[in-house]
Parts: structure tokens; C-alpha cells; sequence
């Protein structure tokens, strides 16, 4: 029940840094160190047939998530059994705070709000550089707005859910391989020509974990909706019809809640379309879509997370 109790208080500590303070500079931040070794061992090992690449994904894949899995595990029970308690919860806290990404999407999405507020689409494309990889030039007006929306949906999972869970279920180490997967999805897990065999594994392992998170998001969507006094009816439809529209098993849940929750579409052009085009998009949409990140952050933390936690210390006692 202790390291329960010291879990639950290390969230919330961590959530209520990141509000506070947003992401460390890049040389501190471990996502980006993940990144880096990530791509080095990328480079080193591609080489082949796609049978030696795919070979070569796994390697990658399962060197770099033990490396940061071990690391993490051994670091923190140094910490604990030489240094003490409040050492061992004010790294767990920073370690924490890392895998997850509120401030940050706020940061990144509210100047396009802005921008676009004040008609200005060229320099709201410019800044959806910064979050999607598509090409914002080939966007119109409304498509920009969607794809904002879509990245603040589908960051809800990648930025908030998913490592909670996975900390939930396996403590800091369990927080620090989700966000190591989710990396390595992000670096070589996409299909184009280079990474279409080494990144197989990381994309898969990146599906698995965010099987239970993506769909739970979609469903507390649904009660987010319903408190912030939005169409919870409309969200529940439009989750149920179009959650399977998306090429991932994951994303169009908590995508197609939101454009669901909103009374919007929400489209990616050749892709998919989410939702119905009941009315334009506006910039206000993107502030609405935030505020359901963070009430599904309060909720997936409270109705999930605690819980799990609870359960889950008394099964595997890891910190």
C-alpha cells in the first residue's frame, strides 16, 4: 500500500509539473536522447533485404527499449536504497513528467488558434509544421483546423494516456518503454521506402500499447463531452460508426470522439473522415479540443489510473 500511495503521489506531482513548467530544454529532455539513439542505431543496423531489416527492426527495437527499461529500473532502486525516499520520488516525479505532454500540446497548438483567429492561414501552416507531417501547403483553410484538432486527439493517447497507463500497470520503467516505443514509432516506425521493414517491430509494439489507453480515451471522451455540457450523444455515435475508418487500430478512436464531440469532421484528404460536416471548423475548436485533453487527463488519471495502480503494487511491486 505504500508504494501504491507513493505511485499516486508521484502522478500527480508529475502531471502538476508539466502544467506548471512544460517540457525540459532538448539536451535534458530523455524523449530526445531517445531520438538520438534511436536514429544511431537505425543508421548502424539498416542494411539488406527486407528478411535482414525486418531482423534488424526487432534488434533495434528490443536493444533500445531494454536499454532505457534496465537503466530506469536499476537508476531508481539505486536511488531509493542508498539516497532515500525524497531523492527517489523527485527523479520518479522528472522521469515522469518527461513521458508525458499537456503544456507542451498546449504550447504547440494555441498560436495556430491564434493565427488563424486573426485570418493569418500562411503563418498557422507554418506552425502545423511543428506538429504534423503532412504538407500544410496542400492544406485549405478548414484543413489546417482539422489536422490541429486531430494531432490534439490523437495526442491525448501518444502524450498523456498511453505512459500513464504503462506506468499504472509497471511503474516509471513501464512510463519510460511506452515513451521509448513511441519514439521509435515516430523515428523509423512510418512506411516509406527507408523504414517500410526496419521499423515493422516498433510500429506493432507501438499498436499493442496503445490498445487499452486508445480506447479508454475514446470512451472518457464521451463523459468529458457530457460535462463540459457538449453533444455527448453525437460523440457516442460518431465514435461507434467511425472509429475503425483510420489505417491505425488505435487513432480513430479518439479521433472520431472528438470530431464527434465537437459536431465536426475531421478529415485527413485521401485518408479518412471522421465525423459529419454538421459545421465549419473554427479556431475555437482547437481550445475546446484542449480542454477535453485535460478533463480526460483528470478522469483516465482518477477512474484508471488510481486504480490500477492500487491493484497492480500489490501484484508487481515495481516503482
Amino acid at each position: 500500500m505504500e508504494l501504491a500511495l507513493t505511485n499516486m503521489v508521484v502522478l500527480s506531482l508529475a502531471v502538476i509539473v508539466d502544467l506548471l513548467f512544460g517540457e525540459p530544454p532538448p539536451i535534458l529532455h530523455p524523449t530526445v536522447w531517445m531520438g538520438k539513439i534511436s536514429e544511431f542505431v537505425d543508421r548502424t543496423l539498416r542494411h539488406g533485404g527486407p528478411s535482414v531489416e525486418r531482423l534488424e527492426g526487432v534488434i533495434l527495437a528490443v536493444g533500445v527499449v531494454s536499454f532505457f527499461a534496465v537503466s530506469t529500473y536499476y537508476g531508481l532502486s539505486s536511488i531509493k536504497n542508498y539516497l532515500g525516499i525524497v531523492p527517489f520520488i523527485i527523479v520518479s516525479v522528472l522521469l515522469l513528467k518527461a513521458t508525458i505532454a499537456i503544456r507542451a500540446m498546449e504550447r504547440s497548438t494555441l498560436p495556430i488558434a491564434d493565427a488563424a483567429r486573426e485570418g493569418n492561414y500562411g503563418r498557422a501552416r507554418e506552425l502545423l509544421r511543428n506538429v504534423v507531417r503532412r504538407d500544410p501547403n496542400q492544406l485549405t483553410d478548414q484543413q489546417v483546423l482539422s489536422a490541429t484538432v486531430e494531432t490534439i486527439a490523437e495526442g491525448t493517447v501518444d502524450g498523456v494516456t498511453g505512459p500513464v497507463f504503462l506506468y499504472a500497470l509497471l511503474g516509471i520503467p513501464g512510463a519510460v518503454v511506452y515513451r521509448v516505443i513511441n519514439t521509435l514509432d515516430s523515428t523509423v516506425g512510418y512506411k516509406d521506402e527507408v523504414h517500410m521493414y526496419v521499423g515493422w517491430f516498433s510500429a506493432t509494439l507501438d499498436t499493442i500499447v496503445n490498445y487499452f489507453p486508445s480506447r479508454i480515451t475514446g470512451l472518457l471522451t464521451i463523459v468529458s463531452t457530457a460535462i463540459l455540457r457538449l453533444d455527448q450523444s453525437n460523440c457516442l455515435r460518431i465514435l461507434e460508426r467511425d472509429h475503425a475508418k483510420t489505417a491505425s487500430l488505435n487513432a480513430g478512436w479518439s479521433m472520431s470522439a472528438m470530431a464527434g464531440a465537437l459536431g465536426v469532421m475531421l478529415e485527413k484528404p485521401g485518408f479518412y473522415a471522421l465525423g459529419e460536416p454538421g459545421r465549419m471548423l473554427e479556431p475555437s475548436d482547437i481550445s475546446k479540443a484542449l480542454k477535453i485533453m485535460k478533463l480526460n487527463t483528470l478522469l483516465f488519471a482518477t477512474l484508471v489510473a488510481v486504480p490500477l495502480i492500487a491493484i497492480c503494487r500489490m501484484l508487481v511491486p515495481i516503482a
